[in-house]
């Protein structure tokens, strides 16, 4: 049989193997598991105290406000103008009535205080009295 022309390297393939995918999908959702919790760990860390008398808050949203350098404010990275601020939480509050917000600040380091004081008054306006404010952790 040593011409033979029937070889089983010549079949066609008839299927995908999907192994290669869900091995990618795999380490893909283990990058993200892992960059989430970077994230979360670069704010202040506080140990709040314990109360009988605590209340578990409602569904809560964060809305995401970045202000660079010059002044530009992004909220959830589109760019937006402060006066359409009040829009947009309007916005957010009238699509779920139960949803509490939740304002995350994050300024570049050389963004003028005005800008920033100007953003959180802004915010306050609409009634989202949760602030939290990002910061980088310094390496002691």
């Amino acid at each position: 049989m040593a011409g033979g022309s029937m070889n089983q390297d010549d079949d066609e393939i008839t299927g995908i193997n999907v192994t290669p995918l869900v091995d990618v999908m795999l380490v893909l959702l283990i990058v993200f598991m892992v960059t989430s919790t970077y994230i979360v760990q670069q704010s202040i860390q506080v140990q709040l105290p314990k109360a009988d008398t605590g209340e578990n808050t409602p569904h809560t949203k964060n809305l995401a406000f970045v202000i660079d350098k010059s002044g530009a404010i992004f909220l959830d990275g589109k760019l937006i103008q402060l006066e359409e601020i009040a829009v947009r939480v309007r916005a957010e509050k009238a699509s779920d009535d139960k949803v509490q917000l939740q304002a995350l600040v994050a300024a570049d380091k050389n963004t003028p205080h005005g800008f920033v004081v100007g953003l959180i008054d802004a915010v306050r306006r609409q009634g989202i009295t949760d602030l939290a404010i990002n910061v980088e952790k310094t390496s002691m």
